[in-house]
């Protein structure tokens, strides 16, 4: 029986992995070091969040699967204790895999299985049963558990196994008898008993030591051995394992006797091991046809939902943190896959209010943002340090996040879709050894443009910045004219304001994305990340800038002559 809280029961699932760039370039492993310090769980996050789909049917699913999560804590609290659980019963299930374990074991950690079971379906369908949850996938999950719990005798089931393990725990030894060879050596061994006592050591060894004082003969008979009904051949011996050797000490008076650990094998040992577990091989057949009458107690239907669980839980903590810190965040409305249009009101970068959680002092900047017919690609331009890779960032994770059903940083959303994210950010110096980083830029740009769809969204950020002004501005021209071609949703952050002064010559080509003017940076020498829909400012911003720091012509001036004057 398969379930899953990221998927609606009559939809398969299906989705498209982002590139290892896209990754790298969104900041994933940021965002997974944000959710949790644990490793593994930052294992279980990762493949989900390294995945999109664009099934607005499956993204509502999310959305409200997760603002469950986010309404009720105490959910989350129930559903962590939850995961642990389900880790319990993961390794459980791993243990049983293993062919290695004797049968007594296996036994006794299947029924363990099977009791964490039965825990993890009681407890989720109490928690769930309390709460006014509201989204499809939560109800369904109840309906499921419910029907688990009432289907497969749970009451008895509970008694059977609580009854099994009782009677396991009153086992406290065993009664082994042991025949020997003519040698001295075991050759088979046999259960005498089994005891609910420990056995007492020392009333073996105050037998032992009359037997040793006595001069008769051996005891005649086996006594209670007799009526032993299992043995078990003892392992064979092999030389050298009892070879022994005999030293002189140093004063050449006496002798120190030695035993070899060539092999370090112990023959009674193992006969006893494998007598013990033969016989409780026959025991385990029997409990565990019981067992089965009940429940499948192989792939649980919540061990797969453990790494959903997570997702959602550690998601719903930090949107619940940035809250609590006063910033904006929303559930996205979601529009059909083939508008192609987005808004955003108040969006900012998720790694700017991470960084405020965790203590940062800034003022937060946001901003009105959409993607419709007017205006699909957007030329983003300004000075440096003015905010544009982080708005070009800020975008593309409010698009993840949608699509992945967590809350938007935003105060409001509507998004179409994307099928995927592509990213075209600088490369790191190591990876354009071989073509130039010009070559390389160019090969990466290809690549995308083969993979990409009209329901896309491309990020450029100083995208072919690395070669002259003339060649970069020839290549970017026909890299906007194969956007607008194609119809993706694009913002291409660039330093070329002369590409954002072309807007009447790129539309006037063929294709049916419109190209507009995106500016944001400083205003009055100040920093102020705000993003306008305006022309290229491209000079004043740098006399704005200039002025700040005193580097104009006149500042500079003033400051040589204020030195002469001094110096007279």
């Amino acid at each position: 029986m398969e379930f899953s809280l990221m998927y609606p029961r009559d939809i398969s699932a299906s989705s498209q992995p982002l590139t290892s760039e896209a990754i790298n370039d969104l900041s994933i492993d940021f965002l997974l070091e944000a959710l949790t310090n644990v490793k593994n769980e930052r294992e279980h996050l990762h493949k989900l969040m390294t995945q999109i789909t664009d099934d607005p049917r499956v993204i509502r699913y999310r959305c409200d699967v997760f603002e469950d999560f986010l309404r009720f804590p105490e959910l989350r609290t129930s559903m962590e204790d939850l995961v642990r659980k389900l880790a319990d019963l993961r390794d459980l299930e791993r243990f049983q895999k293993d062919q290695d374990s004797a049968a007594f074991w296996s036994l006794v950690n299947r029924l363990r299985e099977v009791d964490e079971y039965v825990n993890c379906i009681s407890m989720l369908r109490k928690i769930l049963s309390s709460l006014d949850i509201q989204s499809e996938g939560m109800r369904n999950l109840l309906e499921l558990v419910t029907e688990i719990s009432c289907e497969s005798g749970f009451d008895d089931l509970k008694k059977d196994i609580n009854e099994t393990l009782e009677k396991i725990r009153r086992l406290k030894s065993i009664t082994i008898g042991v025949n020997l060879d003519d040698m001295l050596r075991p050759k088979s061994a046999g259960v005498v008993s089994l005891n609910d006592s420990l056995f007492k050591e020392s009333g073996l060894m105050r037998r032992f030591m009359r037997f040793a004082d006595r001069k008769e003969e051996l005891h005649h008979g086996t006594d209670d051995v007799e009526s032993m009904r299992l043995f078990h051949p003892a392992t064979p011996i092999t030389a050298p394992t009892f070879v022994q050797r005999t030293e002189l000490n140093d004063n050449m008076t006496g002798v120190h006797i030695t035993t070899s650990t060539v092999t370090g094998a112990d023959s009674l040992s193992h006969a006893i091991k494998d007598t013990v577990t033969n016989i409780m091989t026959q025991t385990s057949n029997e409990i565990k046809n019981t067992v089965k009458r009940y429940v499948n107690i192989s792939g649980y239907m919540l061990v797969n939902l453990m790494p959903e669980i997570l997702f959602y839980v550690r998601w719903a903590e930090l949107i619940d943190k940035i809250k609590a810190a006063g910033m904006p965040v929303c559930k996205a409305e979601i529009l059909p896959p083939d508008e192609r249009n987005c808004s955003f009101k108040e969006i900012y970068n998720l790694k700017l209010a991470i960084n405020k959680v965790n203590g940062e002092e800034f003022n937060l900047i946001t901003n009105g943002f959409d993607f419709n017919d007017e205006r699909r690609i957007y030329i983003l331009t300004g000075p440096n340090r003015g905010g544009k890779t982080i708005f070009t960032q800020a975008v593309g994770l409010a698009m993840l996040l949608a699509q992945w059903g967590v809350y938007v940083p935003a105060s409001s959303a509507r998004i179409c879709p994307c099928d995927n994210i592509y990213t075209h950010f600088p490369a790191d110096e190591n990876d354009t050894v071989d073509l130039g980083r010009l070559g390389e830029e160019s090969k990466r740009l290809a690549e995308i443009f083969d993979m990409a769809t009209p329901r896309s969204l491309m990020l450029l950020n100083e995208s072919l910045a690395t070669t002259s002004v003339a060649e970069g501005l020839f290549i970017a021209k026909d890299v906007v004219r194969a956007m607008r071609y194609l119809g993706v949703r694009c913002i291409f952050n660039t330093h070329m304001h002369e590409l954002a002064r072309s807007l009447d010559e790129l539309n006037a080509q063929e294709g049916t994305s419109r190209v507009e003017s995106l500016v944001t940076g400083v205003q009055h020498g100040e920093r102020s990340f705000k993003v306008s829909i305006m022309p290229p400012q491209g000079v004043s911003y740098a006399g704005d800038i200039a002025k700040k720091y005193g580097v104009t012509f006149d500042q500079i001036k003033d400051t040589i002559d204020s030195k002469e004057t001094t110096v007279d």
